[in-house]
């Protein structure tokens, strides 16, 4: 009966065996179709439309309300124009209702269409995301594989600028110290935080005129020094010369210089300045844990310690940095093998078994015996390496906050490659005073009493001073511990009053 296109609709009428044809648009409302039947047939607007069946006899009857005049006017119609009326009214509904379903459609593919653009979106944002994880993940595979290739080799074959001398050294001092900092410099109690007087030890104690060392050659040798060391939180060039300033002013407190020949004072402070050279961060456990190169190549036995031996005389290999340079070849191989048996000595795995040779010769020492003395040069050194809480609190403290940094950049990194944990290097078990309590009462105290039998001068000036702060860090612990308690109450109570 009827037909369409996308933009109007047609119906055809049998009227009186005439064919009627109505078009009107699509979007007509039922009022405006039924007003166009009305105007196809030539009926008034207000005019009520009957349907009637094949006999004539009425089916319904509809009343148009006059949409835009106010009220409805009825007008007497024949039977056959009241059935098409009617006819033309249903029809009207009928098409109503289809294009709203339509329209409905319509808007239902709309929508279909812009959810499934939005989970085409969604989809990319997943994939992308993905992507970007797979990414990162990538980032931190290599980064940490950079990190493993710094950690294990050795910083004179990454980096030869390092080992390049500095050719523009002045030939004057780098600075005057005043009587009152040299003064300082020989006490243990000398801020090491506000100074870097390496060279001047080297000429106050008579090594640069007792072994012909050209000053300029001292002077490159420290800045080459310097340049290998990393920048780590607590293994750093100020570390270095913390330990060197320790040894120097215990010579000068233990009067070693008149126990000692210049060459054993000479290898004690040269030990000093090298200890750690290029020292990556990460302590001997982790290297032999994590298998790196430096474990490999040492087999697992202090690799820290022999790399910081094979940097030192890297450096020395240089013309300008070789502060031995007047040196017959036996005297230069005595002071390489005192360097070296010094620095393998800062390995704390071998603590226990140096300090256990060093209390067996203690009681009866004897200053001609080589033996003797290679073992208390050992101990100087180990001494001098762990001595920052023998400073005064305003000094040593800082000291603590960069090594529990090192600590917890160590504990972090085998947590995420799923090596073991030492548990005085996590951050959740560890706090200042518990790190330090322990250390000072079976490491520091023992070792440095060991050396007072020798040198009872040491007991006012770092024996004492490691006493105190051990007292200090046990009162730091109860007052973190009675604290603790009382939050654990509080908890209990709040617990209590939940339930």
């Amino acid at each position: 009966m009827g037909s369409a296109s996308s933009a109007y609709r047609v119906i055809y009428l049998d009227v009186d065996g005439r064919t009627q044809k109505v078009v009107f648009s699509r979007f007509c409302s039922p009022c405006d179709i039924k007003e166009l039947f009305c105007t196809a047939t030539g009926l008034s607007r207000n005019t009520t439309i009957s349907l009637l069946d094949s006999t004539g006899a009425m089916i319904c009857e509809t009343v148009n309300t006059g949409h835009d005049y106010g009220c409805g006017l009825f007008s007497h119609l024949s039977d056959k124009e009241e059935l098409f009326q009617n006819v033309l009214t249903q029809v009207a509904e009928q098409f109503s209702r289809a294009f709203k379903i339509n329209e409905l459609k319509t808007e239902v593919t709309n929508r279909l269409a812009m959810l499934e653009k939005r989970v085409e979106l969604e989809g990319m944002k997943v994939v992308e995301i993905e992507k970007c994880r797979s990414d990162i993940k990538k980032l931190r595979e290599e980064m940490a594989s950079r990190n493993n290739r710094s950690v294990t080799s050795l910083s004179f074959l990454d980096d030869n600028k390092k080992l390049t001398p500095r050719r523009d050294v002045p030939s004057y001092p780098k600075y005057m110290l005043s009587q009152q900092t040299i003064d300082a410099l020989r006490k243990p109690t000398f801020d090491v935080w506000l100074w870097d007087c390496t060279e001047h030890m080297y000429h106050d104690l008579g090594l640069v005129k007792d072994f012909n060392i050209n000053p300029i050659t001292l002077k490159r040798w420290l800045l080459c020094i310097h340049d290998n060391y990393r920048n780590n939180p607590f293994h750093n060039f100020r570390h270095c010369f913390c330990v060197t300033q320790m040894m120097y002013s215990m010579i000068c407190l233990c009067n070693l210089q008149e126990k000692f020949t210049q060459v054993d004072i000479l290898i004690l402070m040269t030990a000093a300045v090298c200890h750690d050279l290029d020292h990556p961060g990460y302590n001997n456990t982790y290297q032999i844990n994590a298998r790196t190169e430096l474990a490999v190549r040492y087999n697992d036995i202090s690799p820290l310690e022999n790399h910081h031996c094979a940097v030192a005389f890297q450096i020395f290999s240089q013309p300008d940095c070789n502060i031995f340079a007047n040196f017959d070849p036996e005297a230069f191989k005595q002071i390489r093998q005192g360097t070296i048996t010094l620095i393998l000595a800062t390995d704390m795995a071998r603590h226990g078994e140096i300090l256990d040779s060093f209390k067996q010769k203690v009681d009866n020492f004897d200053f001609t015996n080589e033996e003797h003395v290679t073992c208390l040069k050992m101990v100087l050194i180990k001494c001098c390496d762990i001595s920052n809480e023998v400073r005064p609190m305003e000094v040593a403290e800082p000291w603590v906050d960069c090594l529990l940094e090192e600590y917890f950049m160590q504990s972090d990194r085998e947590k995420a490659e799923g090596l073991p944990v030492a548990p005085f290097m996590d951050r959740e078990k560890v706090t200042k005073p518990t790190a330090q309590i322990g250390f000072i009462k079976f490491v520091l105290i023992p070792m440095f009493e060991s050396v007072m039998k020798l040198f009872p001068q040491i007991e006012e000036v770092m024996v004492q001073p490691l006493r105190e702060s051990r007292d200090r860090y046990e009162e730091l612990k109860q007052i973190d511990d009675a604290m603790n308690e009382k939050k654990k109450s509080e908890n209990l109570t709040m617990g209590g009053k939940k339930k």
